[in-house]
């Protein structure tokens, strides 16, 4: 998504060797796109993925209520081998953590219920605000949304202006 989310703008400037008003139209997204927290947190967070091949996360992981042991039986038996339980790791899941044959350690995801708690995956120095606007939830699945719905109405107001039906 962060990736290739630039490439939905560097396609669509592709118009301007079709359009010869596609660059005065252009202007104001481009100017917005570059005075925007959000917009300009994607942008360098891209060029830090290609370039340093590095894409930081931290998990946030709040729990309402949980008893041990009571409210491991939710998620059904144990696997074979499973050696203990974990909340919210690196990649935002819960489940347990089984030791195989070798020694090695897997781990076997599995649905955390919201009444117990739940984990939320946010970047470093998130962006705090959008097209004027506070965003209280800085979690990556919100941040990927708006970043996301921003495109869409750039290509959607492109197609309106290139392509009216």
């Amino acid at each position: 998504m962060i990736v290739f989310g630039r490439a939905v703008t560097n396609v669509l400037q592709n118009l301007r060797s079709i359009e010869p008003d596609f660059d005065a139209w252009y202007e104001k997204y481009r100017e917005e796109m570059k005075n925007d927290s959000l917009m300009k947190y994607f942008y360098k967070l891209r060029s830090k993925i290609l370039k340093e091949g590095l894409l930081e996360t931290s998990t946030r992981i709040y729990i309402r209520q949980l008893q041990i042991p009571e409210d491991l039986t939710r998620f059904g038996p144990p696997p074979p081998n499973a050696k203990g339980f974990f909340i919210g790791d690196k990649l935002g899941g819960s489940g347990w953590e089984v030791q195989l044959p070798d020694g090695s350690i897997e781990k076997y995801y599995v649905e955390l219920p919201q009444d117990i708690g739940f984990v939320s995956l946010h970047f470093p120095d998130a962006p705090k605000c959008h097209l004027g606007q506070e965003i209280n939830d800085t979690s990556i699945p919100n941040l990927a949304k708006l970043y996301i719905d921003y495109l869409r109405h750039l290509v959607m107001a492109a197609k309106e202006k290139f392509r009216p039906d």
